[in-house]
């Protein structure tokens, strides 16, 4: 494959120089080379520098001064399901209560319903699917949750997918285990079944896989949370945590002391939980999509930052409480819901959301060895992206150094 060139360009590298999440006021930090040029040899980044390029032998595109930034990391999803709940959506604006949308057979339960129903085949056209909606918009590196089977032969015939996926993708893709996602049946019973059966038997066939748990009235509660991610952490898995999206049940606190890498939602995290947050090494990661699909309820973002912390957002893509692919989308939504300023919300979409799937060493930022994964927005300003509803998607997007074709399968 011949070098390709990408000159004149405003260049947001977002190199860290040092590892890990950037916290606070290091947030702001784009790494920005106003007039440079960026050679991509194969699918690897080889040089990133200031001013015009030498000549070399490869293709030289000249981006007329437009910005070129690392493609954005969705690093949580709830991208693989099957059905849909379009029915749904239109009893919630007539004014349906959800309490009588569930006694009529909607909700989670109905996306669990079609899940167990589908095939791993049928998974892994969906999870294609989205992902090409989500690569239109410059997202080459994706988290996805299991959560949708709830019974140990469909939450594993769903990581199944995910893995197939993966394995075949331009990007990135890393599965979570996410079988405390609701309660199917008896509370007690279930729990038990996923702590002690399921969640052994996942790290024995897959490896010790990062494991989530949703914890909130009517689902996982704290003390049952509290003992899967005992166990989790005793399997060698990684522990990611949805917390406090409604009401505040104290599992914060416990999955900070565990040691959980991300700490995801916090709409309903008060001052002291967030500080508390801040001052831990957990990633806080904003999901400004379930607020505006939701109760118009948004994470303190700016707290978190003022306060030290380190801060991710993603789109929590899920066909109930986040119907969305864009991370432009959520980058706007965090600036002015969430409070970050454009450049907190370009490193919470790129450099940070990398650290919280542990890819760091190849994503996140322009640098030369690391994987070739760019887009090329259509301004020279990325303040547009915190600017425009969403509208503000690259015009070009490599992956692996490949200009990507939405129209191919595996884009």
């Amino acid at each position: 494959m011949a070098r390709l060139i990408l000159a004149n360009a405003r260049i947001l590298t977002l190199a860290s120089p040092t590892p890990g999440p950037r916290r606070g006021a290091a947030m702001r930090e784009l790494g920005v080379i106003e007039h440079g040029f960026v050679v991509v040899n194969g699918d690897r980044i080889e040089t990133v520098s200031a001013g015009d390029p030498p000549p070399y032998f490869g293709d030289e595109y000249d981006v007329e001064g437009r910005v070129v930034m690392p493609a954005f990391t969705d690093c949580h999803t709830h991208a693989c399901f099957a059905g849909e709940r379009y029915g749904e959506v239109a009893m919630r604006l007539a004014g349906t209560p959800y309490l009588d949308i569930l006694a009529a057979g909607g909700g989670i339960m109905s996306t669990v319903r079609a899940t167990r129903a589908a095939s791993t085949a049928d998974l892994v056209e969906g999870i294609r699917a989205r992902l090409r909606q989500m690569r239109t918009t410059g997202t080459a590196h994706v988290e996805i949750k299991s959560g949708y089977g709830l019974e140990q032969a469909a939450e594993f015939r769903m990581l199944d997918a995910i893995e197939e996926v993966a394995r075949h993708d331009l990007g990135l893709v890393r599965p979570t285990f996410l079988g405390a996602h609701a309660i199917d049946g008896d509370e007690a019973t279930y729990t038990a079944r996923v702590i002690d059966e399921m969640l052994p038997a996942m790290v024995a066939r897959y490896g010790p896989v990062t494991c989530d748990a949703y914890c909130e009235k009517g689902a996982w509660s704290r003390a049952d949370a509290r003992r899967l991610f005992e166990r989790a952490k005793a399997l060698g898995c990684p522990l990611r945590v949805h917390v406090d999206q409604f009401h505040e049940l104290g599992f914060l606190d416990d999955a900070l002391e565990l040691g959980a890498r991300t700490v995801d939602h916090l709409e309903a995290t008060s001052d002291a939980g967030l500080t508390r947050v801040a001052r831990s090494e957990a990633i806080g990661v904003l999901l400004p999509g379930a607020g505006l699909t939701l109760d118009l309820r948004f994470a303190n973002g700016r707290r978190l930052i003022d306060e030290g912390g380190a801060v991710a957002i993603a789109t929590n893509l899920n066909p109930g409480s986040s119907p969305l692919t864009s991370m432009p989308l959520a980058i706007a939504l965090a600036a002015r819901f969430c409070r970050l300023t454009h450049a907190e919300a370009i490193t919470a979409a790129c450099w940070n959301s990398a650290c919280a799937l542990g890819i760091e060493r190849h994503a996140g930022s322009i640098e030369p060895g690391k994987r070739a994964d760019l887009v090329i927005l259509p301004s020279g300003d990325e303040r547009s992206l915190a600017y425009e509803w969403g509208a503000a998607t690259p015009i070009s997007t490599y992956i692996g150094g490949e200009l990507l074709d939405c129209s191919d399968i595996w884009c």
